[in-house]
C-alpha cells in the first residue's frame, strides 16, 4: 500500500499541539444555513468520523486569508502595519461631477471600452447612461486641460481618465446625442403613435356614441324645462361642463338629483328601445313571441339599466384620452425632430472631413435614413390629430377657446364616474327609483283601500 504524500505544513489534526496559544489569522467568510444534527435519527452528519479528514492549514490561510500572519514565534512582537494611503490622482474635472460619474460606470456595468466602441461604431448604450454623460461633459476649460494632459494617463483619477479618452475622440459629445437619439427613437416613436391612435378613437367614440348624444338631448329638454320662463331658458345647446353640475340640483327628496332624474329617464326609454331590438331579431330568426323575454317593468328596468352602465366602456378611449399630456408629446415631437436635424448635420459635416474611415458614420446614415420618414409621419400625423381634436370640441362647442379639446376628454371623463355611480345606486333600489311621488301616493292610497275592503 503506497504512503501518502509528505504535505508541508500545518493540518488541523496538529494544529492544537503545534500552535498553542498562537494566534489564527483570520480567513474570509463562508455563507451558509447550518443543519443541526439530530443524533436520534439517521442522518449523514452522524457518520462522519472525527479527524478522519485533514487539511493544509496554511495553505487554507494563504488562499483565503485576510492577512496572512507571518513569523508566527514572534506574533507577539508583531504589530499591525498601517493601512497603505489610497493613491492621489491628479484631478481636472470638477470632484464631485469625477465622483457622480465613477458611481455611475460602476452601478451600470459599463467599461471605457464599451463607450468607446458604441461612439466609434454606432452601438447601443443605456440611454440613462448617455444622458448622464452628456450632462456632466467637461467645461471648455477642462476639455482643453484633458486635450494638452500629456503625462502618464494612470495618474488620472478614473472619471478623469474615462473623460480623457472620450475627449480624443473626434466629435465624440456630438456623436453622443446622435447616439441618444439613436438609442431612444424607437421607444418614443411607438409611445407616441400609441397616443395619436387613442386620440383618433377618442374623437369617433365621442361623436358616434349614440346613447352620448341621447343623454346630451335629455339634458337639454330638462333644463329647458327647468328654465322655462326665464332668460336661461329656450336653449339650443350647452357647454359639456354643464354635465358635471347635474348632481348640484337636488330633489324634494334631498337625496335624488338633477343627474338622477335624467339616467332614470334614459333607463326608461333605452329599456323599451332594448326590448324592441331583441324582439324585431327574435321575428326575424323565427323565434315565437311568447319564447322571447316578457316585457315586464322589471326586465325592462334591467335591460334599460345594462344599457345605460356600459356607457362608461363604449367611452373607454375618451377615458384614457382624458389623462394625455398634450404638451409633452408635442415637445417630444419638436425634440426628435430637432435631434434629427443635428444628426444630420454631424453626419454631413464634422463627420466627413474625418479622413480616416468612420464606421460611426455609417451607422447613423443608414439609420437617419429611416428616421427621416419616422420624424414626417409624427409631424405630418400631430398636426391631423391637433385638428382632429378641434373639430370635435367645434362639434360640441361652436367655436372652442384654447386646449379645449383636450378639456372635452376630462369633462367627460368625470361625468361617465357620475353616471356609473347614479347607476350602481340606482339598481341597489331597483323599481322604486322608477315611481314619481305622485304614482307613490296613489299606490299608497289603492294599498289602504284594498286594506279596507278584506276587512
Amino acid at each position: 500500500m503506497p504512503k501518502p504524500p509528505n504535505v508541508k505544513g500545518r493540518s488541523s489534526a496538529n494544529k492544537e499541539t503545534s500552535d498553542s496559544g498562537s494566534q489564527k489569522a483570520k480567513l474570509k467568510p463562508f455563507f451558509w444555513d447550518k443543519v443541526l444534527a439530530n443524533p436520534e435519527r439517521s442522518m449523514v452528519w452522524n457518520e462522519l468520523k472525527a479527524g478522519s479528514f485533514q487539511f493544509n492549514e496554511e495553505m487554507m490561510e494563504d488562499l483565503f486569508g485576510y492577512n496572512k500572519v507571518e513569523n508566527k514565534k514572534n506574533d507577539h512582537d508583531s504589530k499591525k502595519q498601517p493601512a497603505k494611503a489610497a493613491p492621489k490622482f491628479i484631478q481636472i474635472i470638477d470632484p464631485k461631477k469625477a465622483q457622480n460619474l465613477s458611481i455611475l460606470l460602476k452601478a451600470l456595468n459599463v467599461t471605457t471600452e464599451e463607450v468607446c466602441d458604441a461612439i466609434q461604431e454606432g452601438n447601443e448604450l443605456p440611454p440613462e447612461l448617455i444622458e448622464t454623460l452628456l450632462k456632466m461633459a467637461p467645461t471648455s476649460q477642462e476639455e482643453l486641460q484633458l486635450r494638452l494632459y500629456s503625462d502618464d494617463i494612470s495618474k488620472l483619477g478614473p472619471a478623469d481618465r474615462f473623460i480623457k479618452i472620450l475627449v480624443d475622440i473626434p466629435f465624440a459629445y456630438q456623436r453622443l446625442e446622435a447616439l441618444l437619439f439613436m438609442c431612444t427613437l424607437q421607444n418614443e416613436s411607438f409611445s407616441i403613435k400609441e397616443y395619436f391612435a387613442v386620440l383618433e378613437v377618442a374623437c369617433k367614440e365621442l361623436k358616434n356614441s349614440r346613447l352620448f348624444l341621447k343623454l346630451l338631448e335629455a339634458v337639454l329638454k330638462t333644463g329647458n324645462r327647468m328654465n322655462d320662463g326665464t332668460f336661461r331658458g329656450g336653449a339650443k345647446a350647452f357647454k359639456l361642463d354643464t354635465l358635471l353640475k347635474l348632481s348640484d340640483v337636488k330633489g324634494a327628496d334631498g337625496k335624488t338629483t338633477l343627474l338622477h332624474f335624467v339616467v332614470l329617464e334614459i333607463i326608461r326609454t333605452e329599456g323599451k328601445r332594448a326590448a324592441r331590438i331583441v324582439r324585431e331579431n327574435g321575428i326575424m330568426n323565427g323565434i315565437k313571441a311568447e319564447d322571447l323575454i316578457e316585457e315586464t317593468p322589471e326586465n325592462l328596468f334591467n335591460l334599460g339599466l345594462d344599457v345605460v352602465s356600459n356607457l362608461s366602456d363604449e367611452l373607454a378611449h375618451v377615458k384614457k384620452a382624458a389623462v394625455l399630456d398634450v404638451d409633452m408629446v408635442t415637445s417630444t415631437v419638436a425634440k426628435l425632430a430637432l435631434s434629427l436635424n443635428q444628426s444630420k448635420k454631424l453626419l454631413n459635416n464634422e463627420l466627413s472631413g474625418l479622413e480616416e474611415e468612420c464606421e460611426f458614420r455609417q451607422t447613423l446614415a443608414e439609420f437617419i435614413e429611416q428616421a427621416d420618414g419616422d420624424i414626417l409621419w409624427m409631424l405630418e400625423e400631430e398636426k391631423k390629430m391637433t385638428a382632429l381634436v378641434k373639430s370635435t370640441a367645434d362639434y360640441f362647442h361652436g367655436t372652442p377657446g384654447k386646449d379645449e379639446g383636450m378639456r372635452l376628454f376630462l369633462v367627460v371623463r368625470d361625468f361617465l364616474v357620475m353616471v356609473d355611480k347614479v347607476c350602481q345606486e340606482v339598481k341597489k333600489s331597483g323599481l322604486d327609483q322608477l315611481k314619481t311621488p305622485k304614482k307613490e301616493a296613489q299606490s299608497a292610497s289603492t294599498s289602504q283601500a284594498q286594506q279596507k275592503q278584506q276587512k
